[in-house]
């Protein structure tokens, strides 16, 4: 039986910003990860954490050995036998809860301990995360999501019908991906920081390279916004799918007529066009901009704001981040609730390891959940895949499965070692 002993915490940052990468209307940071590993007494150590933006990392490694003593000396058959007793014990921590509740900081920090354990559970069995997911039963894997909330527009009924309705065909969808791998779409030609030459050479260069999906940073000047759409959508041609992402800058008004002047671009979808709370407004944004999806979630704080989306017909594309909500038990709930209402999940990823994680959760969805790739993409972007034991691969504009038990979120020991803040050679 594994017994977590020990929750190591590392504060660890790249310095993204010196380059403009990951820039948008709002941010430019320092691509950073709250780094989590529980050390156990058996051959394993967990891995986890959380994707921030550089200041303020300090403050969510600050809050995941707060709710440590929840995690330390749990048995890994204790936690697999009663899951969401053990969610509940970070999330409704009757003192922290006051933090969120199940949201912010606090919730980040949970994630990234449910990652972590979620990784020695995958380690343990010897699976990559989506097999150990994909293959165990219906009932086991209700009995992780906490529906508290979330009960008038999904129960474990019916979830466990889109489940067991999700083993037809599996053989079949699984032979699928192994052989093409998961649709996949690119950020990396058009962050809001890079000046023309450069966003024309990554368009360029990534549709060489096989990419049909492509996304692009608005929210800044507008009329900037449809000189760079216009570069890209040249270089695109008209076969290939555009999407905007306004990482939220603009009010409700604001996001509706500056899509009446992008619309001539052909948008797939435009991403997080308003405040991520603000559900009313995405739902009227929505019906004014379609067939223009709307798209958002990578900044959603937990389960019942995805429920609010859905229920008010607010969004086309759901998105799903590894690690703004409480971990994977949370993150199955969400992909439950876009399959009971019809929506289909596009990831968001990116950062520090969203990449790494989110594949898991993609496969998963499409083996067992949503069972269908129409509509269905992940983000990629070609940042700091280095860093990582197992990092992502991809081919063709596709992830490929990865194959490596556990959730593929361990860093190599020399990349925590020099990045991490503030005392790693870079930093210094």
């Amino acid at each position: 039986m594994t017994t977590i002993h020990a929750v190591d915490v590392h504060d660890v940052r790249f310095p993204t910003a010196d380059t403009g990468d990951g820039s948008d209307a709002i941010n430019r940071g320092d691509y950073s990860a709250t780094y989590v590993e529980l050390r156990t007494d058996g051959p394993h150590t967990g891995a986890g954490f959380t994707f921030t933006n550089g200041r303020g990392n300090e403050i969510t490694c600050a809050a995941v050995r707060a709710l440590a003593d929840h995690v330390v000396g749990r048995s890994l058959d204790g936690i697999a036998a009663e899951p969401v007793e053990f969610w509940r014990s970070l999330t409704a921590d009757p003192q922290l809860r006051w933090l969120g509740p199940e949201k912010g900081v606090i919730h980040m920090a949970t994630g990234a301990l449910v990652n972590a354990v979620w990784d020695l559970r995958a380690k343990a069995a010897g699976l990559p995360l989506w097999r150990l997911l994909a293959e165990m039963p219906s009932d086991e894997i209700v009995a992780n999501v906490d529906f508290h909330h979330i009960s008038d527009a999904l129960t474990p009924d019916e979830a466990t019908t889109i489940l067991d309705n999700g083993r037809k065909g599996y053989a079949e969808r699984l032979a699928l991906v192994e052989r093409e791998g998961f649709p996949s779409y690119t950020t990396s030609v058009g962050w809001l920081g890079y000046p023309d030459d450069k966003v024309r050479a990554l368009t360029r260069g990534a549709y060489a390279e096989g990419w049909r999906a492509m996304k692009m940073k608005v929210g800044g000047d507008l009329e900037d916004d449809v000189r760079r759409a216009r570069i890209i959508r040249a270089e695109i041609g008209t076969d290939a799918l555009l999407m905007m992402d306004a990482n939220q800058v603009w009010d409700v008004d604001q996001a509706i007529a500056a899509m009446a002047r992008l619309a001539e671009f052909a948008p797939y979808w435009i991403e997080e066009p308003t405040h991520a709370d603000d559900v009313l407004g995405h739902a009227r944004i929505q019906r004014a901009v379609a067939p223009i999806r709307v798209a958002t979630g990578e900044v959603a704080a937990n389960r019942v704001i995805f429920k609010q989306l859905l229920q008010a017909e607010a969004i086309g594309v759901m998105q799903i981040d590894a690690c703004r909500v409480g971990g994977v038990n949370e993150v199955l709930a969400e992909l439950l609730l876009a399959a009971k209402f019809g929506v289909p999940v596009c990831p968001h990823a990116g950062g520090v390891g969203l990449c790494e994680l989110v594949q898991h959760l993609a496969f998963f969805d499409y083996l067992r959940v949503g069972t269908s790739l129409e509509g269905r993409m992940v983000e990629y972007v070609d940042h700091l895949h280095e860093h990582f034991v197992d990092p992502v691969r991809t081919s063709g504009g596709r992830y490929l499965l990865p194959t490596a038990p556990g959730y593929s979120a361990a860093m190599k020991p020399e990349s925590v070692a020099r990045f991490s803040f503030p005392d790693g050679p870079v930093w210094r």
